[in-house]
């Protein structure tokens, strides 16, 4: 199977590049059919229309001028299936509150990431990262403290890859998409492992951009401190392509440099530990994930990452936006 024709995907996007109606160009990116599935807590919005109620409208409403930039695009096959990822910022003036979290009369960011599976030109099957505890902790109301436990990183505005080829509206060399890949699910094995076996496949300069509620690390040994304990946290941590029958990856495939990966859920294991503030519950957890990687020659060296921070939480009995609204 070829990669499919971004040119549905790139007319989607571009019709978002300015403020306007996205309906229109939303509905025809989406099959009628489509099955859209989006962070908490929205979870399933149904085709593109629902998706664009649900999702888009409210967006526009509360913040004024918004408008989307892609720091990736890319495109490949995976299991039969042509899919197409993209990620970047929605960018707009915080006007009107949203899902609870107070509007600052400012310029706010909010981070997207998403995944469409394409047939006949459409999308018919569709996952959507947003980093809302990102926008929250920009706006001084994520309703958890940073604790002594997992030490949180850098939060705030992530950057495009560092060598600004990460659009790619063309088709790429298959040879450099295979390796890229390859690299990147050879690593994905090698995670979890007591021996820290992951450590050969990263450049010791390496970016790992964290979701909101984990936050950003620059190097191998300030990633280690983070990903070791968070790996602790959940007994038996495991999933995307190590099969553990209870987690998959919907997609993963290379495109150039770069590789990306997302499951529905992705990783799982029972939280033992305490984790953002929360105490241990002793059950089993289900999360939502997805990367893109950038490598050079051999070595990956830039890593952006999205969890469904608000979904975990609500499976630890915590409710992000609830708490946010007592709050307010």
């Amino acid at each position: 199977m070829g990669t499919p024709d971004r040119t549905p995907y790139l007319q989607y996007s571009a019709a978002q590049r300015r403020p306007g109606d996205f309906a229109k160009a939303t509905v025809q990116f989406f099959a009628d059919n489509a099955n859209i599935n989006a962070v908490h807590p929205f979870n399933e919005t149904g085709n593109g229309a629902g998706y664009h109620d649900a999702v888009l409208a409210p967006l526009q409403a509360a913040f004024d001028g918004l408008y989307r930039r892609d720091g990736i695009v890319m495109a490949g096959s995976f299991e039969n299936g042509e899919w197409i990822s993209a990620t970047g910022y929605y960018v707009g003036h915080f006007a009107h509150d949203w899902l609870g979290i107070r509007a600052t009369g400012r310029l706010a960011y909010l981070r997207f990431g998403e995944f469409h599976r394409m047939q006949d030109g459409q999308a018919v099957e569709s996952y959507i990262y947003l980093d809302i505890p990102e926008l929250m902790i920009a706006c001084g109301q994520w309703p958890i403290a940073t604790g002594p436990g997992l030490e949180r990183g850098y939060t705030g505005l992530i950057h495009g890859p560092a060598t600004q080829d990460g659009v790619m509206t063309g088709t790429q060399d298959p040879a450099a998409a295979e390796k890229s890949h390859q690299i990147v699910s050879d690593m994905l094995l090698k995670l979890a492992t007591e021996d820290e076996a992951w450590r050969p496949y990263w450049d010791e300069n390496m970016m790992w951009y964290g979701p909101g509620a984990f936050g950003s690390f620059i190097g191998v040994e300030h990633f280690a401190s983070f990903q070791i304990p968070f790996e602790a946290t959940f007994e038996g941590w495991s999933g995307g392509s190590k099969g553990n029958g209870m987690t998959r990856h919907f997609t993963r495939y290379g495109d150039g440099n770069y590789t990306c990966s997302g499951g529905w859920p992705s990783l799982t294991g029972v939280n033992v530990k305490p984790f953002l503030e929360q105490a241990a519950s002793g059950e089993r957890v289900f999360m939502r994930v997805c990367d893109w990687w950038r490598r050079e020659d051999d070595l990956l060296v830039e890593n952006w990452v999205f969890v469904d921070v608000p979904h975990v939480l609500l499976q630890l009995g915590f409710d992000v936006f609830a708490e946010g609204k007592k709050r307010a």
